[in-house]
């Protein structure tokens, strides 16, 4: 049977995790009359929010458990896969069903997602994947496998995943040659109130800022810093460690990001059209900008065409003159010019660059 879970939201002062032992208990006595079986369930306190992971014949099915056993159903239920389960959160151990670490803590669901995305402009440190790798390994998290070229890993602990930024961060600001990256931690929860994937909202939010551009960025959200602060051994961070992030700052981000891409193509877009399309003035649009990203409106615009450009040069199924009238630049010559003055390497030097 699919693999189904859910996310419920308490709007209660007493909520507590025996409250929801004891529904788990109810759902337990009644599942069997709707071909539902209860795997596993997940409880966040200071949240007031629990996930419970069923099998069960579709997802009518696994609400109805709840309804009829205790009457609070799901904000939302989603199809999950068994690998992509195992890898988020396959690691820890349950004590009649309940989420617990290794450690014998309870597991709240809660993950903290490093997301890294690097280009290497010389071809010659295409060796440091494996010591990123083994940075993971070695501060508790599991890499996740992804489409494209980012690596994206799993944190049960924020604190491991703010350690293995830190010497991801040491490791790749040492490389002295042409090499950028970016790099965020942006944490939540398994299951949205809104979406159909697992992590959906985190996962989003790490690619979005991969996007902001290289230049040896680290990010990171409010919430992983909340979340360490509580846990036993929270680092230090230090102001020029990271670049913070509120959670409103997101909604700006999606919209921002959203709108220029959609523009991409556009030789005749520029930073006053994004000030109208965002609804602020154009001071507001600089300000907001330029606190987000340290770059002006009309910088990040070319900063997001020439990350497309990387990804389309490495896709080597165009050539570099439909790359650059594709994304908006006049001509394949100012888009050389650009492009060479950003990353210091002719776009024909980087295709020719072994797996980048």
């Amino acid at each position: 049977m699919p693999l189904y879970m859910d996310i419920h939201i308490v709007d209660s002062d007493s909520f507590s995790v025996e409250d929801v032992v004891k529904a788990h208990m109810e759902d337990l006595a009644v599942q069997e009359r709707f071909g539902v079986i209860q795997k596993k369930y997940w409880v966040n306190e200071d949240a007031k929010t629990l996930f419970c992971l069923m099998e069960g014949p579709n997802k009518e099915a696994c609400n109805e458990v709840h309804k009829e056993s205790h009457g609070n159903t799901a904000c939302n239920i989603i199809e999950v896969l068994d690998d992509e389960f195992n890898l988020f959160l396959g690691v820890g151990n349950s004590v009649n069903d309940l989420a617990h670490t290794v450690s014998g803590e309870l597991d709240t669901g809660y993950r903290t997602l490093l997301t890294l995305s690097l280009v290497d402009f010389t071809g010659q440190y295409g060796h440091y994947t494996h010591e990123i790798h083994r940075l993971i390994e070695a501060c508790k998290g599991v890499a996740l496998i992804q489409p494209e070229d980012d690596t994206m890993a799993s944190f049960i602990m924020a604190s491991d995943a703010i350690l293995c930024a830190l010497a991801i961060g040491k490791l790749l600001k040492s490389i002295p040659d042409n090499f950028e990256f970016s790099l965020s931690l942006v944490s939540g929860r398994p299951v949205d109130e809104r979406g159909e994937h697992l992590f959906e909202e985190t996962k989003k939010k790490g690619r979005y800022l991969s996007t902001l551009g290289l230049k040896r960025s680290m990010y990171i959200d409010t919430d992983t810093k909340a979340l360490s602060n509580k846990e036993t051994h929270s680092p230090t961070i230090r102001k020029s460690d990271f670049r913070v992030l509120k959670n409103a700052d997101f909604s700006f981000l999606f919209q921002l990001v959203d709108s220029i891409n959609k523009e991409l193509f556009n030789p005749d877009f520029k930073s006053e059209d994004l000030s109208g399309i965002m609804g602020l003035s154009k001071s507001q649009t600089y300000r907001k900008i330029k606190a987000l990203t340290e770059l002006a409106p009309n910088q990040i615009i070319q900063e997001l065409r020439l990350r497309q450009s990387l990804k389309n040069l490495k896709g080597n199924s165009q050539t570099i003159a439909e790359i650059a009238f594709d994304l908006g630049f006049n001509s394949p010559t100012y888009y050389t010019r650009v492009f060479r003055k950003r990353y210091l390497i002719l776009p024909t030097s980087f295709v020719k660059l072994p797996a980048h």
